[in-house]
């Protein structure tokens, strides 16, 4: 195992060496074609959507297929299809970034770097059949040599493995890990040399104070990472709508978006963009505006090449987003307060950082990374409070990465686990009864009204309010039943209930509402705001918590049924069909043996009146049965065909 991760890194690193010199090769072509020697430079313009066409019609060519294509792929992979990555597609997306990239398009190297190293480890454990732990650490491996040559950082290389692909520590495969992004790093360092990929001025951090501005632009951070997540995921989902326009025109016309952005508004946008972070660390002459419209212009460049098919990475747009953040914040204070004379290249470092942290979900990545770029430690306490609060308030705002809302589109979430604790995870304010149903009742109620109340309602139970409508306690049927057994028939509610009323907030757990309703022996609480104690928004009761725990629990198998459905997908090659059997269709009223299923096609289950059955030759369908089967591509058709006498879909014209 210690010579296959070695082995792995060597050839992640190679790749990442020789993706990265057709890339350089790509670029210096284009500079060539729209350089002044010449040669019509309105060609800038144009050469994104020309390359954004090839870029399209080589992917619709080569048709990639299979789990493992892209980070997000990669992802899932590892986490649901035992670590299996398509070649072919693996291959199509790299020469796919070199073509996207070298014509100007908005997108990073770092991805299809990763793409490289993590195909390479999963082709290798797959030749010598290793089992699925070990499998899932040599793509951990390649994926480390892959970000570790690709930014000259093993450790940032190690730290996202374990972040992002793996999604553990694990003792068992960190030693493999380090070894692989220490063996891409001396590929990368002996082809692409030594020097840290950013060259910063000497920072000094000058009072503890300064640390409350890098938490505001840690804030100012989380918020464009949230932007960056949910315009990507618009435009993807736009582009991936039916339409007239066929999918290979697509990259082209967001080529032609961003190449008019770039020759009509500013051509930094284009390509990579590390040469202009660069230039803005050691010379950030620019108004402070131009930075943060530098920002906004990358950003929309960036979800539109790569929203609408365009090939490369996600990561080093986000650090020239967050590079450009931080220089755009630092000068705009120094020309606000000049007396405070902020370093921008440090700003700019502490951004880029932070965007990581918000945008790719890897906190640790984040600060390790421009530590490791720039070889200067003296940032590294402004990054750990920027990337930090970044990440917190990321994740508080939009629970997914620019990563995994690719994934969540499709129904899949990485992060659940079947141990998780549904009581935990349902809030009170999810389970409750809202207000607006609540039928509370005025403590100057008379008894015998209240008496009515409750047989007319049925309710075991009811708030009680004053005549300002705050709350005032809570009277069960068991209060009325012991005045009315005590003779005091003549009072009001105020009189009988119960002042001192245990109550929960919104934000709290089921679990913690549960405990004060078991405490208190009673079958309801009111829910008040958390902020003013007397303000009614709510009733919990026992019957509110059942039925939320059993829509959890449903929730919770069907994605567990989806989850297990995908991985069955990516080991055997059968595609899975969900139908419901109607009174018209075929196999309604007739036994399993009695069909004309075709051959490589099964019926997985059947649910019947919440009943899972497994059907046997002899099993009766019934029309309302909700059948789950599963048959290899060419024979789906001929499956659902047989289940209804309608086919599911029009068979490809090239089949």
């Amino acid at each position: 195992m210690t010579t296959m991760a070695v082995l792995v890194g060597l050839g992640g690193g190679l790749g990442t060496v020789l993706f990265r010199k057709a890339v350089e090769a790509a670029m210096a072509a284009s500079a060539q074609v729209t350089s002044a020697g010449g040669i019509d430079t309105w060609s800038a313009l144009f050469l994104p959507a020309l390359g954004g066409l090839v870029v399209g019609l080589w992917i619709h060519w080569i048709r990639p297929k299979g789990p493992g294509q892209g980070v997000a792929g990669i992802m899932e992979a590892v986490h649901l299809h035992a670590g299996r990555i398509e070649p072919r597609g693996a291959i199509g997306r790299v020469i796919g970034a070199v073509i996207t990239i070298g014509s100007g398009g908005s997108a990073g190297p770092e991805d299809p770097s990763v793409q490289i190293g993590a195909t390479l480890g999963s082709l290798t454990s797959q030749f010598f059949r290793l089992s699925p732990s070990r499998v899932k650490t040599l793509i951990g491996c390649g994926a480390a040599a892959g970000i570790s040559a690709a930014f000259n950082a093993p450790i940032a290389g190690v730290f996202f493995a374990i972040e992002l692909i793996l999604g553990e520590f694990s003792s068992a495969a960190i030693g493999y890990v380090v070894m692989s992004a220490v063996a891409g790093a001396v590929v990368s360092q002996t082809f692409l040399g030594s020097q840290p990929a950013f060259q910063v001025p000497t920072y000094e951090l000058k009072s503890p104070l300064e640390l409350g501005l890098y938490g505001v632009l840690g804030i100012f951070a989380a918020l464009v990472a949230v932007l960056y997540i949910n315009l990507l995921q618009y435009v993807e989902a736009t582009a991936e709508r039916p339409s007239p326009i066929p999918d290979w025109v697509k990259p082209a016309l967001g080529g032609l978006v961003v190449g008019m952005m770039g020759f009509f508004i500013r051509p930094e946008i284009f390509g990579i963009g590390y040469s202009v972070i660069q230039n803005v660390f050691l010379h950030p002459t620019l108004d402070w505006t131009v930075f943060i419209g530098l920002v906004f212009l990358k950003l929309l460049a960036t979800t539109v090449t790569l929203g609408s098919g365009g090939q490369g990475g996600l990561f080093a747009p986000s650090l020239f987003l967050g590079a450009l953040l931080g220089v755009g914040f630092a000068v705009a204070l120094n020309t606000t307060f000049p007396g405070l004379a902020l370093a921008p290249a440090a700003y700019g470092m502490v951004g880029m950082a932070a965007i990581v942290a918000g945008a790719v979900r890897a906190p640790i990545t984040a600060i390790v990374l421009p530590f490791e770029m720039t070889n200067d430690y003296r940032v590294i306490v402004p990054l750990m409070t920027s990337a930090v609060l970044s990440y917190l308030i990321a994740q508080r705002l939009q629970p997914f990465s620019v990563y995994t809302q690719k994934l969540r589109r499709r129904g899949i979430d990485l992060h659940f686990r079947k141990d998780e604790n549904l009581m935990r995870a349902i809030l009170v304010g999810e389970a409750m009864t809202p207000l607006k149903r609540v039928i509370p009742v005025q403590e100057t109620l008379p008894i015998q009204q209240l008496a009515v109340r409750f047989q007319k309602t049925g309710f075991h139970g009811f708030p009680v309010v004053d005549q300002n409508g705050r709350l005032a306690g809570v009277v069960a049927l068991q209060d009325l039943e012991r005045a009315t057994a005590q003779g005091h028939v003549e009072g009001v509610v105020g009189d009988i209930c119960t002042h001192d009323v245990i109550t929960a907030f919104p934000d709290e757990s089921l679990e913690e509402a549960l405990g004060k309703l078991g405490a208190q022996d009673v079958g309801r609480i009111p829910v008040v705001d958390r902020r003013d104690s007397k303000r009614l928004v709510g009733v919990l009761r026992r019957s509110d918590i059942t039925r939320a725990y059993t829509h959890a629990l449903v929730d919770e198998t069907d994605r567990e049924h989806h989850v297990e459905r995908l991985r069955l997908e990516g080991i055997t090659g059968m595609q899975f069909v969900e139908l419901t059997l109607d009174e018209k269709d075929v196999a309604a009223g007739r036994k399993l043996g009695d069909l004309k299923l075709p051959p490589e096609a099964i019926l997985v289950s059947v649910r019947r009146n919440g009943r899972i059955i497994i059907p046997r030759g002899g099993t009766v369908l019934l029309a309302g049965d909700h059948i789950l089967a599963a048959a290899m591509p060419a024979r789906l058709e001929q499956l659902q065909n047989a289940l209804t006498g309608q086919p599911e879909h029009t068979p490809p014209a090239d089949r």
